[in-house]
Order: C-alpha cells, then structure tokens, then sequence
C-alpha cells in the first residue's frame, strides 16, 4: 500500500516518449499552477524508461530516470501512477499490479483498457483507487468523461465517430488532392503522423480499441475488441472519392456502435459514405468528432484532436489533476461504468455485421457491351437488393471496358456479399473493385 498522503503528492510515470515527455513537461513547469488549481504539490518521482543514459528534453530532476519498473511499483511514497507506454504487455501486468498496491492510475492505454478494462476497473473498485482513461479515446476530445458523468442519465442510441487521425489524415489527402492510397499514407509518415508500421492505424485496430472503450461506457457492457468488425481503407482509390462526391458524399472510416432491439450492440469500423452535409463529413486531417445520439440530450458531436502531444497530455493531466482534487475522498472512486448483466428481460450480444441493414456503393471494372448491367441487376434482385442509381465513368476504348458505380436501397449485408460473390462471377465483370457500406 502506498504512504499516508500528506501535501505532497508524488507521481510515477512509465513511458518518457512524445506523450510522456509532454506530461513530464506540464508537471515540472507548470507546478505552481497545479498546485493553485489542486491544493497540493503534485511532484514527478519517478519516470520509468529504456535507456537512462540517452538525452532527454525536459531534463529530470537527479534520479528520477529509472529503467527498473520495481522503483515506481514497489515504492509506497508513489500515489498515483502514470501509465503512457502504450501496447497489452507489459503495460497491462504493470497497471495491476499498481492497482493492487493501492496506488490511483492515470492510462492513455486504449489497448489495455480494451482487452483488460473491465477487470482492471473492479480491481481499482476493490483498493478503492481511481483508474481514469480519459486519453485511451479521442486524444484531447472529453469523450470519456462525458459518457460517464455529463451523459451517464442518457440511454445511449448510437456513437459513430472519427477516432483515428492518421485515416483522416489519409482520406483527406485522396479526397482533396486525388492522391493515391499509397501516396498519401507515405506522406502520413513522413509527417509524423504514421507509425512506420501503420498496420494498427489503415486496418482500423486502433479504432476498434477506442470503440470497445467508447461503447463499452454508452451501453454498459464489455465490448470485446475482437467482436468489432474491423475493416481497413487500403482498397479505396481516387476514384472513389471522386464518384461518391458526385453522389453527394465523403468518404471517412467511421467507427459506429448502434443499440439493437434486444439489449444487443452492433459495432463496426470500416469506411462509409457520408452525406456531404453532415458534420462528421468537413472533419478532414488529423481532427477526430465523435457524435453521440441519446434519448435525453439527442444528438450531440465533440470535435478536436484526437491524438499528439498536447492534446494527449492535456486529457492525461486533466485525469491526473482529478485525481489530485480528490484524493481524500472517504467515499472513494464513483461506481463501475459496467453493469453486471442485461436489464431484465433483454439479453446482450454484440452482434454481426452480416445482419446489418444498410445501403450500399459498389465500384465495379465491366466489359463496355451492352447486357452488362441486365446481368448484374439479376442477381442483385435475386439478392432482394434494389438498385437505387448507376453510373457509367470512364470508358476505355482501348480496352473496351469501362467502370460501374452503382448505389443500393437499405440492403441485408449478409445478402449483398452473396450477390457481389456471384457478379464478381460473371465474364462480363473484369474486377468488382469496392463495397462500401453508405451511412444515411
């Protein structure tokens, strides 16, 4: 258990890198301003790293670099620790055992309050600490706050958001400039917005993460991250953005987690298309919004950066600050954001994609003959799905073929990949080059 807390509070930080370094920052230049809005002295004691020996900006105080996670966990004199290492392992073995140790935690973790949320929650329930993850989602978008206190009255409807600024960043660029998918994601990189990995941020991983945390606090139940469908931006193209801005749309990767009939939850990360006029469809760069849709407050959207420095370190120091405020409250820390089961008569389920009903944008590569769209309109009608609009672009008499947009009345999913198997069938049909689900 930690010391007896006295004026002075004293703050283990694990992880000294972009965010980190900010958080280090704040707390040693703006100490007297924390102390005037706190009450207390809030110190940096310990700030765990890899490498001691390397320059770092800001400079520590002597000893407060250390390479031995033992020096923050084991030491009764830390009360609250900071966690922005990032990633399950040993991130998550780390916050429990702090929890256990009956130190408060402050976590930009998206992964590990994902996958170890809910269990880490209780833990910090039982030692009566606080565990807050205001920067797990949304970077410095108050999200998580606002679902659990200012909209905790709200059953939540739906949430459908932008919470990857390195896929904004990337659409944005092909929207605007015509850029190619590769392209833009080397431009992501070069400007630091891409990891050089970026597999976590173009295959929607990290929206997942954020959307498990997201839907899990709007509808009081675990969303596991692997129950969320997950699908990438890589197969967009230039000319997908070009048709769907003919058609009065954007294209963004959303994540969305709908209530369902039942008590049950849909959730999904994938692109969509999104009416032009619609807020979420002007968020364009590294900006994230996230729309909330409640029986009681009604639609709602928060808009800012959702990721960097700054921003991270301002939503990880205002959960620090919190903390510090109440540190001796003998009530302890408020009641879990998760019930333990269903309301009565409902049972919960996260549930697939394939039952989603939505409409639908198809590219396709067809012979440029005549009969082609009889061919496809068959099996689509054989698919119950109807056929709202069909343009013909760019013919290639070269080639003799041309492209096939067609766009979808609200269609059972399950239903369209079926008949999109078999028109990819067709020797008429040289490649079906996307699906994109349209959220009206």
């Amino acid at each position: 258990m930690t010391s007896e807390i006295g004026q002075s509070i004293n703050v283990g930080l694990m992880g000294l890198g972009t965010v980190g370094g900010g958080v280090a920052d704040a707390l040693l230049e703006h100490a007297a301003d924390i102390k005037r809005k706190t009450g207390r002295t809030v110190c940096l004691r310990r700030a765990l790293v890899r490498d001691i020996a390397r320059p770092r900006t800001p400079e520590l105080p002597a000893g407060a670099l250390t390479a031995n996670p033992e020096d923050i966990l084991a030491d009764p004199d830390v009360h609250i620790v900071v966690e922005v290492m990032g990633g399950d392992s040993p991130a998550g073995e780390y916050l429990e055992r702090a929890l256990a140790a009956g130190k408060h935690v402050v976590t930009a973790n998206k992964e590990v309050m994902s996958r170890r949320g809910p269990a880490l929650l209780e833990l910090a329930q039982s030692q009566h600490v606080n565990l807050l993850f205001e920067a797990s989602a949304g970077g410095g978008i108050p999200i998580v706050g606002c679902l659990m206190s200012q909209l905790l009255a709200n059953e939540i409807r739906s949430i459908r958001s932008i919470i990857n600024g390195t896929t904004n960043y990337i659409l944005t660029r092909m929207a605007r400039q015509q850029t190619p998918f590769a392209d833009a994601l080397a431009e992501a990189q070069a400007r630091g917005y891409a990891e050089a990995d970026p597999t976590n941020d173009i295959d929607g991983i990290d929206a997942a993460y954020k959307l498990s945390v997201l839907g899990g606090l709007a509808f009081h139940r675990p969303i596991p991250h692997g129950a969320i469908y997950t699908e990438g931006i890589s197969r967009l193209a230039p000319e997908d953005f070009r048709y769907a801005a003919e058609l009065g749309y954007a294209i963004k990767s959303l994540a969305i987690a709908t209530a369902e009939p039942g008590g049950a939850v849909r959730a999904r990360v994938h692109p969509a298309l999104v009416s032009e006029d619609h807020l979420l469809a002007k968020v364009e760069g590294v900006y994230n919004a996230v729309e909330v849709t409640g029986d009681l407050c009604g639609q709602i959207i928060l808009h800012g950066q959702g990721a960097g420095r700054d921003a991270t370190t301002s939503a990880v120091m205002g959960d620090l600050l919190n903390i510090v405020r109440g540190i001796d409250n003998a009530e302890g820390p408020p009641p879990l954001p998760f019930s333990n089961g269903p309301a009565e008569g409902t049972q919960f389920a996260v549930q697939p994609i394939d039952e989603l009903s939505s409409a639908y944008y198809m590219r396709l590569t067809c012979a440029d003959q005549a009969g082609v769209l009889a061919q496809i309109a068959r099996i689509l009608g054989e698919g119950n799905i109807s056929i709202a609009t069909v343009i013909q672009k760019d013919t290639d008499p070269g080639s003799g073929t041309a492209q096939l947009v067609i766009t979808t009345y609200p269609s059972r999913e399950a239903n369209v990949q079926t008949a999109l198997a078999a028109v990819a069938q067709l020797g008429v049909v040289i490649s079906v080059n996307n699906l994109i689900r349209i959220e009206e």
